[in-house]
Order: structure tokens, then sequence, then C-alpha cells
């Protein structure tokens, strides 16, 4: 029997249905992020940096197993608390990890989000259900993007020229970190560097004016995605044309995410606007953004995604034309788009959109 939890009860019945959709006997999550939606939040990794986790599930239509090694098991039922969610946990040596999982699933017919021998991979369609939010996953999502924000504002004001990229990176992931977020992204250039690299590694570079922070924070699994921008001098004529072209796609972005909208359809329109704001290649450059949930981009919007965007999702769009970059996360209501990631210390162009009444806020450059 499942507890009484209805986020936790809608999504192991989700899973089971997968079970009859693919008529197989066993489903095995082993992806980090799939493990932390299944469980509602739980942390199934040890390396920050790994795809798969130190622990699996398995679901069957009987039974729910938490599979994993001797190192693992206690903090998974002690403090993550997965036995009073109704898993049962199979424990393997630290030295063969695999061993309980390989004889729980021995002669069993498989489908898993990872490739796994002699299981249908099925991950196109478990990272569709992570990005079916339920209520509990859109508050939690709020309250990661007020995180993500506070860091932002947070970390700019001890920022400073002179400081080294590395440290500019420290100041955003120490913030992040001292709020239980974890800076799973964390990216910086300064000046010239943000015209050249659009996924900037932190360097020993040091800030002369501008600086670009690039942030995507993990919270109970959720990640939410944020960009600043900050210049320490009045804004150049050219970057500042850049930046509110930028602004001005992000929000043509934000403003057609709506329920019942293609992801493609949704690119369409930024390209349009790439091409009227001047700058109509910029777009094939970088990645626009897409669908989040448990990863910074659980599906991407391309030209040929035919994903439909439901009430409920989260969004993250990045627009970039070289220099500038603009990029906060959205929760999609029925009514109205809502911006999780609002922060108080930029200054916010409101941006009218063609159609019925649609101003999307934007925040642009901080010029100190």
């Amino acid at each position: 029997m499942l507890p009484d939890n209805p986020e936790f009860n809608t999504k192991i019945n989700r899973l089971r249905g997968l079970l009859e959709q693919y008529s197989v006997d066993v489903l095995l999550l082993r992806r980090v992020g799939s493990f932390a939606w299944a469980t509602c939040g739980a942390a199934s990794y040890v390396n920050t940096a790994t795809t798969e986790g130190a622990a699996s599930l398995v679901i069957t239509r009987e039974r729910l197993y938490l599979v994993t090694n001797v190192i693992e098991a206690p903090r998974l039922e002690q403090e993550e608390k997965l036995t009073e969610q109704g898993w049962k946990i199979q424990i393997s040596p630290w030295d063969t990890p695999l061993q309980a999982l390989h004889r729980l699933v021995s002669g069993l017919s498989l489908a898993s989000d990872v490739p796994f021998p002699g299981a249908k991979d099925i991950s196109a369609e478990i990272a569709r259900l992570r990005t079916r939010l339920t209520p509990e996953e859109g508050e939690r999502f709020r309250q990661l993007g007020c995180l993500c924000a506070e860091t932002m504002t947070a970390a700019v004001q001890q920022m400073h020229p002179g400081l080294s990229e590395y440290q500019l990176a420290a100041l955003v992931g120490s913030e992040a970190q001292q709020r239980g977020v974890q800076p799973i992204v964390n990216l910086v250039a300064t000046d010239e560097r943000a015209y050249h690299f659009r996924h900037p590694l932190p360097t020993e570079k040091k800030l002369e004016k501008y600086a670009m922070l690039i942030l995507s924070g993990r919270r109970q699994g959720l990640v939410c995605s944020i960009t600043r921008l900050i210049h320490f001098d009045p804004l150049p004529d050219d970057l500042r044309r850049r930046i509110e072209a930028t602004a001005q796609v992000n929000a043509v972005y934000i403003a057609n995410s709506r329920p019942g909208s293609r992801l493609s359809e949704v690119l369409a329109a930024g390209q349009k606007c790439y091409t009227a704001q001047g700058f109509p290649d910029e777009w094939r450059w970088h990645l626009q953004g897409g669908l989040t949930g448990y990863e910074p981009r659980e599906i991407l919007a391309t030209p040929t995604s035919g994903e439909i965007i439901v009430a409920g999702q989260a969004l993250a769009w990045n627009p970039t034309i070289a220099g500038a970059k603009v990029e906060d996360t959205i929760l999609v209501g029925a009514e109205s788009n809502e911006i999780l990631t609002r922060t108080s210390l930029w200054p916010v162009a409101s941006i009218q959109i063609p159609g019925p009444s649609r101003e999307v806020p934007c925040a642009l450059a901080l010029e100190v």
C-alpha cells in the first residue's frame, strides 16, 4: 500500500502506467534527476557531476525497491527516510555495487531511463514525466527561484573590478550553498570573453568592467537557471543595444510559452524577433532553452520540437547575442506565466509584446 502522499502516489501511478505501456515487468530509474523526481526530492548522488547516482529505483506492479550499496543505505534510510516512503532497500557490497540490482531484475523484462543491458531505453518518456510538475513541485520551484535570485543579488554586491573569474564564481557558489542550493552550473565571463564564448568556464582573468554570471542551482532535485549582467560604468551603446535586443527576444519566448503551444512554435517566434532586432543568425550559436525540471533542460526547444506546453510546467529561456545573455526560469500558469527568478537589484524593462495586453518584464544589465 502506498503512503498517504498525493505527490508520491501520483508519480508511482504514472510510473506503473509505463509498465503497461511498454509491456515490461520492471521499470529501472538510475538517473540522479529521476531518483529525485520519483522520491519527491531525495538525493542519490555522491559525485555531483555524475548522471547516474549511487542508488537505483526498481518499480514493479507490486513492489518498490531501492537498490544501493552499504555506504549509501544508512543515509537514504535515516535522513532521506525512504523506507517510510515505501521503498524496500536492497543492499550490495561497496566493491560490487550492482550485485543486488542484477539479482533483483534477473530474468525480468526491463525498461530504463538510462542504457542498461537488456532494457528498453525510455529516457525520453521519463524526462517528459519529470516536466509534468505537481502543485507541490511548483511551490518548491517558487522557493528555489527566490533562493537563486537572492544568490545573484548577494554575490554581486560583493563584486568589484580586479577580482578573477574564479573569485566571482566562488562568490556565486558560496552564496548558493549557504542557501542550500547546489550550483551545478556556475559560469562567468568578463569583458571580451562574454563576446567570444557562450559557455564561459571561469578562468583567472580579472574583471575590468563587465561580467556575465550564469547559475543553474539544484535543490531537492529541481533545477532553476538564471543569468545576470553587471557593468562597472555606464554601458557602451553597442552593448546596451545587444542586451536590450536579447531581452526583447526573451520577452517573446516568455509571452509565447503558453498552454497548447509547441516548443518549436515558441522558438520560431523568437527567431522572428532576432531578425526584427537586426541579429537574424544569433539563435544558431547557442541553445535557446526549453522545459526544465530535474535537469537544467529536460526537453530542448528545437525547430522540430513537437512537445506541447501544458500549465504547471517550468521553462527556462536563455537567448544570447554575442556579449549578452538574458535568462530566467518561469512557471506556466493557466492564465499567465510567473517569473520565478525576479531580482530586485537589476533594472527591469517592461517589454510590450504584440498581442492582447502582453507585457513581460526582463532584467537588464546592472550599471555600477
